[in-house]
């Protein structure tokens, strides 16, 4: 399954050049994949033969429910691709690419969900006819309705938006009248593990299906990233507590149900991103949360909001792990770059509103302060000092 980031950045490429987007649907996607190994079945029922009652049938290719079936499929997928001229990406396996002189294919494959991108659609045509010899392939025009992301065409710009998921998950919580809040999350509200009344095991399936949904409709809303989060943390024991934070993401949802990702024509290809911490902001543990946001010119392409797995003895030592993750996916964006021979004119910047943290991430002379920081994090200073990558300190109020 191709990733979210990967999408994001395709489309921006797709928009910032203004190529054709398709989207193509197979059906019965399970029956198309050959078995690599030998799997066999009991006769189905009214189709025994009666001549040889024990026998058993073996399979040539897949059904439903095979637990080979994925694997068979995206084989059979990708051959008949390779076959044709694309190429593996090696950073997302999900993402294929073509290129011919002028012509320029991108396919992006979700099980059998599948986005193709093109610079001709000439070459979109010619492409499905091939697949169509070998799959039952629908073409479903342009690109419009995708995993449940609805994609809006704005004079030439794409606008991602979860509308009917989001008021489907309202709608389920019961709160399909609720006032709505202008913030997901209060900047005094402390959670922990302990604060407020366990639920009754009703309301805490309710509160897990709830916040499942809402992880999802991060896909494409990266301003409740960090509050689903920090709900995200109580699933084993909720409490009122907590499902009253729940609900007041739900209505901060509901006032703002319109509210998507924005991908817009963009001439610079150039990587940027910001990354940010809460120093202890767990109140149970005392461990931070770190961040980032990953832009490709002037759209965003990913994010992230994740508890950090150890306990950082300075805000210094909790930004420099952000730091840490956010290089992380800055490197992983610059090797699928690199794959799609997408020149950049600069060197990425990460920019860091902690200036110890930058200062670490250039000086090589450890401190008493920070020489017991795990060696794996030490690798964004490698980066830095190699000039693979820009770190900057910018200061927010």
């Amino acid at each position: 399954m191709v990733k979210a980031a990967t999408i994001h950045f395709i489309l921006s490429l797709a928009v910032s050049n203004q190529w054709s987007i398709r989207q193509l649907d197979v059906q019965n996607e399970f029956l198309h994949g050959v078995l690599e190994e030998d799997v066999y079945m009991n006769q189905p029922p009214g189709y025994e033969d009666k001549a040889f009652p024990n026998y058993v049938c073996k399979l040539n290719k897949s059904l439903c429910g095979l637990k080979q079936a994925p694997r068979a499929w995206f084989s059979h997928l990708s051959n008949k691709l390779h076959a044709l001229g694309f190429h593996g990406s090696k950073a997302d396996t999900s993402l294929f690419f073509y290129k011919q002189d002028d012509v320029i294919i991108y396919f992006l494959v979700y099980v059998d969900d599948i986005i193709a991108v093109s610079s001709s659609d000439m070459a979109i045509d010619r492409l499905l006819l091939n697949l169509q010899d070998d799959f039952a392939l629908k073409d479903l025009g342009p690109l419009h309705y995708f995993l449940g992301i609805e994609v809006l065409d704005c004079s030439g710009e794409l606008l991602l938006t979860q509308t009917k998921y989001a008021k489907d998950l309202i709608y389920k919580a019961g709160m399909k009248d609720c006032k709505p809040m202008h913030t997901p999350m209060a900047l005094s509200e402390k959670l922990a593990v302990h604060l407020g009344d366990l639920l009754d095991s009703e309301t805490a399936t309710r509160y897990r299906s709830i916040v499942g949904g809402l992880q999802y409709l991060t896909l494409t809303r990266p301003d409740i990233g960090f509050a689903v989060n920090k709900v995200c943390q109580y699933l084993h024991c909720p409490t009122s507590a907590h499902y009253t934070a729940v609900k007041r993401i739900l209505r901060y949802i509901s006032g703002t149900i319109n509210y998507g990702l924005k991908i817009v024509r963009s001439p610079s290809n150039v990587t940027s991103a910001f990354s940010d911490a809460d120093w202890a902001g767990c109140s149970d543990d005392r461990k931070s949360t770190g961040g980032f946001a990953v832009f490709i010119g002037a759209n965003l392409i990913s994010w992230q909001a994740k508890k950090q797995a150890t306990v950082s003895r300075s805000s210094t030592e909790a930004e420099y792990k952000a730091l840490a993750n956010a290089t992380v996916e800055i490197i992983w964006v610059q090797s699928i770059l690199d794959e799609l021979g997408v020149l950049q004119s600069k060197v990425p910047i990460l920019w860091c509103d902690n200036i110890g943290a930058t200062y670490l991430s250039a000086n090589p002379v450890f401190h008493a302060g920070t020489k017991h920081i795990e060696v794996d994090y030490h690798f964004v200073r490698e980066q830095s000092c190699s000039k693979a990558i820009g770190y900057l300190y910018y200061f927010f109020c």
